[in-house]
């Protein structure tokens, strides 16, 4: 994926061009999510789209309320001590990605503010679409 020029984000920049997302097929999803003593696991956070070739994309929120698309490898798990812990691994069960899973990526339609840049990513399968979005600065899956 090529850096974006245009509609970059002022503090993160534009991170990787969402067009180049097309044709790669998704096989895995893998996210970080917050787990405070008991409760059940908030998030994701983040998430990461992993390709058949190997390829990964991370997509997150930034904390001026843009949505970040960038090329990385998933980062490990941490412990913020009392405010819990921060957990990564396997989720694509557990979003709206697994109904994509084994699918290509046909399109993909990204949605742009002018002071913050991408605020939202629209990725459509054979199957139909999922809305990644900054939504109050946190992650937010939608499936269309």
């Amino acid at each position: 994926m090529e850096a974006e020029k245009s509609n970059g984000c002022p503090l993160h920049g534009g991170g990787a061009a969402a067009q180049g997302l097309v044709g790669r097929l998704l096989v895995e999803v893998v996210g970080s999510r917050h787990v405070y003593g008991s409760e059940a696991p908030a998030g994701p956070l983040d998430v990461w789209l992993v390709d058949d070739r190997g390829a990964t994309v991370h997509v997150t929120t930034g904390s001026d309320g843009c949505l970040i698309v960038e090329e990385s490898e998933p980062h490990t798990g941490y412990d913020m001590g009392g405010s819990g812990r921060v957990t990564v691994g396997a989720i694509g069960d557990e979003t709206p990605f697994a109904d994509h899973l084994g699918e290509s990526i046909l399109a993909v339609r990204e949605e742009h503010e002018p002071n913050t840049g991408r605020v939202a990513l629209e990725i459509t399968f054979p199957g139909g679409r999922v809305r990644c979005e900054s939504w109050a600065e946190d992650l937010r899956l939608t499936l269309m």
